[in-house]
């Protein structure tokens, strides 16, 4: 294979002119034989075993071009494409196919590349960092959280309110006829949930046990059963138990049963460190965040549709993998939220560009840095990923390439260099943290 001329055609556009030699072709055309002698049946010879000649003669001295064609095809351009030093972003479209006489053949390939990226100044960039005071008040919001998970239901003798989990009887009527699905008995109903048709739960805060009464209610027009949809209904009820949550004593004891503290008063100090330690980690997001949203503004470069593109396929697989852990795929995934694949690529777009727009930003760095992943990071970096994918290492290179494993490395390493050189204030909200006890 060899290189004739590489051009560009238009912005982000490169033109190949790729010649494949003879001693190729013939190499790739006896092995297209060797392939496909098998189906070919030849008067005067068995099937399968007529020459190649002899094929050739027949049916014509290109009856395996094709075959040929396609077997040299692959490692003929990525040859190409690392002789131009060029990074298509896209499929090639190839065309104008020669053959000549004892020469091998030429042919044409026009390709999407990766745009030139021009940088300004990412050294320096003045950034405010908004690190917000963990309350007391929300620590005891925390410790309400923790209390809730820990009550238990526990029988009243009231009238029934919000949140309270009431055990009714009920049967419904349309038109003075009951319909289907519409009684049970011993139901369990948390008041507020929103579980029954808007109006119902309301209708029967304030009852007390054993007593018997209607609900009346309106079914929604896109209710699911369409032969209830927008109807009037009453729901004869009677309720049986009335049940509350008993909330456990915020204190010592409690801790000890819930984690490895002993005391209330230590298990705040480490609740409040780890909110601490998370909203520093939302802190330095938003820093990078920044950082990076900087020098994408002040980027110079045009890029390609396609690239866009892939990476809003690449965030569909991602998303339909994650459903597939969960259970669930896209075409049930659709079937629910009455979505489709182009609404979800619509949806994908915007966050695509901003991702695509800010590797390349990022990339610009790693080029103006010289920076490189030593073979020590790329082994390390293979090892989190297999642990990640909980896969061997070897398994793993087969599905990802040194160059894209120190791709990423260099761009966290600029990432890391552009938040080293930047100037960071911070400015900590200032707020009243006069209620530091915890009521139970």
């Amino acid at each position: 294979m060899s290189l004739i001329s590489s051009k560009k055609v238009e912005n982000n556009v490169v033109e190949l002119l790729i010649a494949v030699s003879e001693e190729q072709l013939q190499a790739a055309t006896l092995a297209a034989y060797k392939k496909n002698v098998g189906k070919i049946q030849i008067p005067g010879f068995r099937k399968g075993k007529a020459p190649k000649g002899m094929i050739e003669k027949m049916y014509g001295k290109d009856f395996f071009y094709e075959d040929a064609v396609n077997e040299i095809y692959p490692e003929a351009y990525e040859a190409a494409v690392a002789e131009a030093a060029i990074e298509p972003v896209d499929q090639a479209s190839v065309d104008n196919l020669e053959f000549k006489e004892g020469e091998g053949f030429t042919f044409r390939a026009v390709v999407t590349v990766k745009p030139e990226v021009k940088i300004g100044d990412y050294k320096g960039i003045k950034i405010e960092k908004n690190v917000d005071q963990i309350m007391a008040a929300e620590v005891n919001a925390e410790l309400d959280k923790l209390r809730d998970r820990n009550g238990r239901l526990v029988s009243v003798e009231r009238a029934a309110k919000k949140d309270d989990t009431v055990t009714i009887d009920f049967e419904g009527f349309v038109d003075g006829a009951a319909f289907d699905g519409g009684k049970a008995e011993g139901h369990e109903l948390k008041l507020g949930s929103g579980a029954f048709i808007p109006g119902f739960e309301e209708q029967i805060v304030g009852k007390n046990i054993g007593e018997e009464f209607d609900v009346n209610v309106t079914f929604p027009e896109d209710y699911h059963a369409a032969e209830l949809a927008g109807k009037a209904a009453v729901f004869a009820c009677k309720l049986h138990e009335i049940k509350e949550i008993e909330l456990p004593e915020l204190d010592d004891e409690f801790v000890k049963d819930v984690s490895e503290f002993d005391t209330l008063d230590a298990y705040k100090a480490d609740l409040k460190a780890k909110m601490e330690e998370q909203q520093k980690k939302v802190a330095d997001n938003a820093i990078q965040e920044q950082l990076i949203a900087n020098i994408v503004e002040n980027m110079e470069c045009d890029i390609p549709q396609p690239m866009i593109e892939n990476e809003v396929e690449n965030q569909v697989r991602d998303f339909d993998m994650r459903l597939r852990q969960q259970g669930m795929d896209l075409k049930t995934y659709f079937k629910y939220t009455g979505l489709d694949l182009d609404g979800m690529r619509e949806q994908f777009a915007p966050m695509a560009e901003r991702q695509v727009k800010a590797r390349l930003a990022l990339e610009g760095v790693v080029a103006a840095e010289g920076i490189v992943a030593s073979e020590e990071e790329i082994a390390a970096e293979y090892d989190e990923l297999a642990k990640a994918y909980g896969m061997d290492v070897e398994e793993v290179k087969k599905y990802i390439d040194d160059d894209s494993v120190s791709k990423d490395i260099c761009v966290r390493k600029a990432i890391d260099l552009v938040k080293e050189a930047a100037v960071i204030t911070e400015a900590a909200e200032e707020a009243s943290d006069a209620a530091e006890t915890v009521e139970a």
